[in-house]
């Protein structure tokens, strides 16, 4: 009788200690229609999803449901996927690119926000959602799902916390004369110039956001302007120690830089053999997915393709449409396999590589 009383005790404490697994079941929404903005979003997920967590996804950049995750295509919606853009559309003074980026980011929120699919949620408040997780860019108006879901929130950002938002999203400000922002001219301020072109900079910026804000929210008001907005919980940062400049950070800001990146592939044969073959060393030119190469005007990309000619190194150049009398030293890619090509010529250590 003894023993049958002990073993029961024993079972009773050892199931005590087990906890039952569980899942959180997420919303998550991608606001930026650009494909840097939705990898390192779509990392996240893919982490949360292999940890048996259930994601639902709002983004413009599909590639088919699986277990555990389903997709909901905004671009029915109307929401814009910011890829291939012409050069002359980036060339507006950064005054004024911030004051777009507040109006890009309201237009983002209306689009997701007149898909069908939303709509139902925001209508229903579905309770089935446990958090929310979401781009933030340059307004809080993408904080509007929670609060309507009642949900806790958490921000993803692919860009470094820096002064421009903080007091928006964690309402923590650092020291603007050590921690410098992001559109500042120089990453470290070390002389005393520097540091003050760097705070009066950062006001600028601060005043020229919330007076496009408040000039919006006056003349385009949105349902979403009615709702006071609410803070996160948690920011996942794309951000990493040893790639960024130190700096102080909430405790609610998590810093996972690289959670996007996957082994490297390996190269098409050919560019492996021009990458292998370039006793110089390797130059690798792009702008990235968002602009496109071929809309340089021709003056300067005639400038830059005598330039490349003189020079001892091969060059690898994202570039969209034909190019007549390529030189010798050159290679015209529509499309270039960035992280598998950086990734080959770093490994090899008598390769140089500039971009």
């Amino acid at each position: 009788m003894g023993k049958v009383i002990i073993s029961i005790v024993i079972w009773v404490l050892f199931g005590s200690c087990i906890q039952p697994s569980s899942s959180a079941r997420i919303l998550a929404v991608e606001t930026v229609g650009g494909k840097s903005h939705w990898n390192f979003m779509k990392g996240i997920l893919q982490a949360l999803v292999n940890n048996r967590h259930n994601v639902t996804v709002f983004t413009p950049f599909t590639d088919g449901n699986r277990e555990n995750y389903t997709e909901v295509d905004t671009t029915l919606g109307g929401a814009m996927r910011f890829m291939d853009m012409d050069l002359n559309q980036m060339k507006i003074s950064m005054i004024t690119k911030i004051g777009n980026f507040v109006a890009m980011s309201r237009m983002q929120c209306d689009q997701v926000y007149k898909n069908s699919k939303m709509k139902e949620i925001l209508n229903s408040k579905r309770t089935d959602f446990d958090l929310l997780i979401i781009e933030f860019f340059a307004s809080d108006c993408v904080s509007y799902i929670a609060t309507v879901l009642n949900l806790p929130l958490i921000y993803v950002t692919p860009l470094p916390a820096n002064a421009l938002m903080d007091r928006t999203i964690t309402g923590h400000v650092s020291n603007p004369s050590t921690v410098t922002e992001m559109f500042s001219l120089h990453s470290v301020s070390k002389t005393f110039i520097q540091r003050l072109a760097h705070i009066f900079l950062l006001i600028r910026f601060k005043i020229v956001k919330e007076y496009k804000e408040l000039f919006l929210k006056y003349t385009d008001p949105k349902h979403y302007d009615l709702i006071e907005p609410i803070s996160p919980s948690l920011v996942f940062v794309n951000r990493h120690f040893i790639t960024d400049a130190p700096s102080p950070i909430p405790t609610n800001v998590i810093n996972v830089g690289g959670i996007h990146l996957k082994e490297p592939k390996k190269l098409p044969k050919d560019i492996l053999e021009f990458i292998e073959q370039s006793p110089h060393g390797v130059i690798y030119f792009t702008f990235g997915s968002t602009i496109k190469m071929s809309s340089i005007p021709e003056h300067i990309k005639k400038v830059l393709i005598e330039a490349f000619a003189e020079i001892p190194q091969r060059v690898l150049w994202k570039y969209e449409n034909e190019l007549e009398k390529i030189p010798k030293n050159m290679m015209i890619k529509k499309w270039l396999p960035q992280r598998d090509i950086l990734c080959n010529i770093l490994s090899n250590k008598t390769i140089n590589i500039s971009i």
